[in-house]
């Protein structure tokens, strides 16, 4: 009898939640209700392959018929085609899809004989399976059935610009390049498992702002929902398809229709915030609190958008939905997928690798998919990596050079910086400051009522004559962070009581989070060190004057002024990559191990980023009723990646994804605007103090390059049979990779490593004496002859053949690199390969080596 393997670990996109691995009607860990309870919704794969693997696999015996028809018996055959295209349009899969339904709803008649089960959803397309609600006791009657290959608890969910196309270089560059911001992106869609769109937004018109209508690409099939709050006329030529996938949520009961939306509209606006980043239109004017920041554009403008709704605002999402969306959305045909979930802890078994979304994401890639998944927002300690899977590409955060910089001087002449969105008060005048504790109606009843009062939440508590006129001083406590308490509210507090401003100093507890800044329709400044917070409160305790008997004050003496943070400026040095941005080496297994596998593979701007928002959001309450709103994570980083991979994919048509991969990865930038090496922060409190450079650990092969990916010269391609082999290599894992994907490791020729597989990287957990490793080259470019440079890891003795070479046209070439442990050590060491074409191609390959152990000693 099979065993029932049953999984629950939560997922996240900004904030992290609990792992649960368990065994079949256990919960040692406290676990979600579902598995407590007796009925919960399970994922299902069988042992037949699904619609996309059986559709290569009848192409390839065509293709051999067809070959041995013409030049005899031989074992050469072309490739079949990665994916057919506008399938959901085709009687063909229409059939296919009918008739594999039909075989699920038939498993489960004949399994579950006569008992109440709920099926969520068939899936055909990339895997063969099905989520069903039913008993423990129905699924352990699913696991005995031979057709039955993997049973997994389904597990929660949760989610993880104006300017950053000109950092990236694009309107001088890559744009200019392929014909100008009108048409970057034409012809590719990019797919969004994310929580939904607002489709009323400018930054989604089917006529940009040049008037220029969008041609509908004839290789993509999907379709728009139409709903109440998501009526006919939502889609257009840009946003292109739009569904939303809840069975799981509702069979479970806690789907709430009208704060989650059953539609594709976007109630959390963190979906139409990731979609703008990038391929929102080019030129919509990003108007917050009444000003206006700039002009906002995604980083492929003319892309289409298609939106896959899984996610939600009251309780995240499942796998189940998300599995199904990823499946329909290769069925519809995108070009480019991007996700920002990723799992809070490592998912147990053999191998990062085994889980539903990441076996998903794989036949997503082997049918031509390139797929962007955020590194997650876990860092900076090593190993916190949340993307595991060398299929995936997956994107760290970094800053870029612009900030919104604000002031406070205080009369003493003293300046304190910090941050707000926020006007300046009037030009050579300073306003007295009134402490909210000082200006209270009944200050000891007040303080027994509300301990909080001091974070200006509530304005009846003040007395309106004392602070009318002036700067109020409120606090800024760990309840803004948990959103207990809110800026928006202590502004509108501030306006009840006619004050001037409002100053927000720092509680000495709120450790270890970034505010960003915030906007702020009236004069103000929050000030983030606790360390100058102080300064400021104690140059306004030492301004008031008291009664001498009665210590009651008489005069409030401390003045100020105001500077305003509205205005950017683009000083900074940049890129760094950000404290959270989730950190390598790349955790293979849950005991620790790490596979030779790079992660991250790169890094892009994900910090304080400017993005369409949804009408009805309510994510972050400052930006609640705004267009546009500033977010950071690395979820803002993905989609960056996803609209430079749509770039290149419109410039490449042919290439696969990891040859997309690889132009992003091997052209990557590995310097910051000041020709300085890119710095990594290190700790969560003051981050800024405890920058060292980067290592391949923090940021991959670099920072994105979004010209230079589009002339790439060399490129580093990889199979969907290379990371089968791989799969197969990991001990133990013959049986799972058969569960997940019908391949019989057995019947393998032979396998590989990590190290082994033909990535733009070369990483190598363990090196034992001597490895050889070898990557195999593609020239897209003109003849090129390249020369070699190399910089050896510490402790590594390196070697490169050829140290150089020409290379054609259209032609490949071998390049072999030997690691000699020089001593015994266990501390990581990185170095880099670097390729020097004659036509200026320049080819970037990092080398990661951790533990080594020499011959010698």
């Amino acid at each position: 009898m099979m065993r029932v393997l049953m999984v629950n670990f939560g997922v996240f996109l900004l904030f992290c939640f609990g792992f649960l691995s368990n065994s079949f009607g256990q919960d040692n860990n406290g676990g979600d209700s579902d598995i407590n309870s007796t009925t919960a919704v399970y994922i299902v794969t069988l042992r037949q392959a699904p619609s996309l693997h059986l559709f290569q696999q009848e192409t390839e015996v065509k293709n051999r018929v067809r070959d041995k028809s013409k030049h005899g018996d031989t074992s050469k055959f072309t490739r079949p085609k990665l994916q057919p295209r506008n399938i959901s349009k085709s009687r063909y899969w229409r059939s296919r899809r009918s008739a594999i339904a039909q075989a699920h709803d038939s498993l489960l008649r004949n399994a579950l004989k006569g008992e109440k089960y709920i099926k969520l959803y068939s899936f055909h397309y990339l895997i063969n399976g099905f989520a069903v609600f039913v008993s423990s006791q129905q699924a352990e009657k699913l696991s005995r059935r031979r057709e039955v290959a993997n049973i997994v608890l389904d597990f929660s969910v949760r989610t993880a610009t104006t300017y950053t196309p000109q950092f990236m270089g694009l309107p001088k560059g890559a744009w200019v390049k392929e014909g100008g911001y009108e048409t970057a992106g034409e012809g590719i869609v990019i797919g969004f498992i994310d929580t939904g769109i607002d489709p009323t937004h400018p930054s989604f018109n089917g006529t940009d702002t040049s008037q220029r209508q969008y041609p509908i690409p004839n290789h993509f099939s999907g379709v728009c929902e139409v709903t109440p709050d998501f009526p006919s006329g939502s889609c257009n030529r840009k946003l292109v398809g739009a569904r939303h996938f809840a069975q799981s949520a509702i069979t479970r009961g806690i789907f709430n229709s009208s704060e989650d939306y059953a539609s594709p509209f976007d109630g959390d606006g963190h979906g139409t915030h990731t979609a703008s980043i990038a391929a929102g239109n080019h030129g919509v004017s990003a108007v917050v609190s009444g000003h206006n920041f700039g002009s906002a554009s995604g980083i492929a403008p003319r892309a289409h958008i298609s939106v896959y709704k899984a996610l939600y605002k009251s309780f995240g999402g499942f796998a189940a939905d998300v599995v199904a969306a990823i499946d329909q959305a290769a069925q519809d045909g995108v070009d480019i997928l991007s996700l920002s979930i990723t799992p809070n802890r490592r998912p147990p078994g053999v191998a990062t690798f085994f889980n539903p979304l990441d076996m998903a994401m794989l036949s997503a890639v082997k049918a031509g998919i390139f797929v962007v998944q955020a590194a997650g927002n876990t860092g900076p300690s090593p190993k916190s990596m949340s993307s595991f899977s060398p299929w995936i590409f997956t994107v760290g955060a970094a800053t870029h050079d612009r900030v919104y910089s604000n002031s406070i001087i205080l009369g003493n002449n003293v300046s304190i910086p910090g941050i707000g969105l926020a006007l300046p008060t009037d030009e050579g005048k300073v306003y007295t400051m009134i402490s909210a504790l000082d200006a209270l109606k009944n200050k000891s009843l007040v303080l027994d009522k509300d301990m909080y009062v001091g974070e200006c939440q509530d304005d009846d508590s003040f007395d309106k004559d004392i602070i009318r006129g002036n700067l109020l001083i409120c606090s800024y406590s760990i309840r803004f962070v948990l959103g207990l308490s809110t800026i928006k509210q202590a502004l509108a507090v501030a306006k009840n009581l006619s004050a001037k401003g409002v100053v927000f100093y720092m509680d000495p507890y709120v450790l270890g989070f970034q505010i960003n800044p915030t906007p702020m329709d009236m004069p103000g400044i929050i000030i983030p060190s606790s360390d100058d917070s102080k300064v400021l409160l104690k140059y306004y305790n030492s301004s008031l004057v008291r009664d001498g008997t009665t210590k009651e004050i008489v005069r409030f003496g401390a003045v100020a002024a105001i500077a305003g943070g509205q205005n950017a400026n683009f000083s900074n040095r940049a890129p760094k990559i950000m404290y959270y941005s989730a950190r390598g080496p790349d955790p293979e297994d849950s005991l620790f191990n790490d596979a030779d596998i790079l992660k991250p593979n790169l890094v892009a701007p994900g910090n304080s980023i400017w993005g369409a928002w949804s009408s009805a959001a309510t994510e972050s309450t400052e930006f609640e009723g705004e267009s546009f709103a500033m977010m950071s994570g690395t979820s803002m980083a993905a989609p960056h990646v996803a609209g430079v991979a749509a770039l290149v994919k419109q410039k490449f048509r042919k290439f696969s994804p990891s040859a997309i991969a690889s132009a992003l990865s091997t052209t990557s930038v590995l310097f910051d605007n000041k020709g300085e090496a890119i710095m990594a922060q290190r700790a969560y409190a003051n981050p800024d103090q405890t920058l060292s450079p980067a290592t391949p650990f923090d940021m991959g092969n670099g920072f994105v390059n979004a010209t230079a990916a589009l002339d790439p010269g060399l490129i580093f391609d990889t199979s969907f049979e290379d990371y089968m082999s791989f799969l197969c290599g990991i001990n133990g894992s013959a049986p799972v990779v058969f569960n997940y994907t019908g391949k019989n490791c057995l019947l393998s020729n032979a396998t590989i490593s990590g190290a082994d597989l033909n990535l733009p990287s070369i990483t190598v957990a363990r090196l034992n004496n001597t490895r050889t490793i070898q990557r195999l080259m593609t020239n897209i470019a003109g003849n090129e002859t390249y020369t070699v440079s190399l910089i050896p890891p510490f402790d590594v003795l390196v070697k490169v053949s050829p140290t150089q070479f020409s290379i054609a046209s259209g032609k490949t070439k071998l390049l072999s690199v030997i690691l000699t442990a020089k001593k015994n050590s266990s501390i990581a060491s990185f170095g880099r390969v670097k390729l020097f074409g004659t036509a200026g191609h320049v080819v970037h390959i990092p080398m990661s080596v951790t533990v080594k152990i020499a011959s010698n000693q």
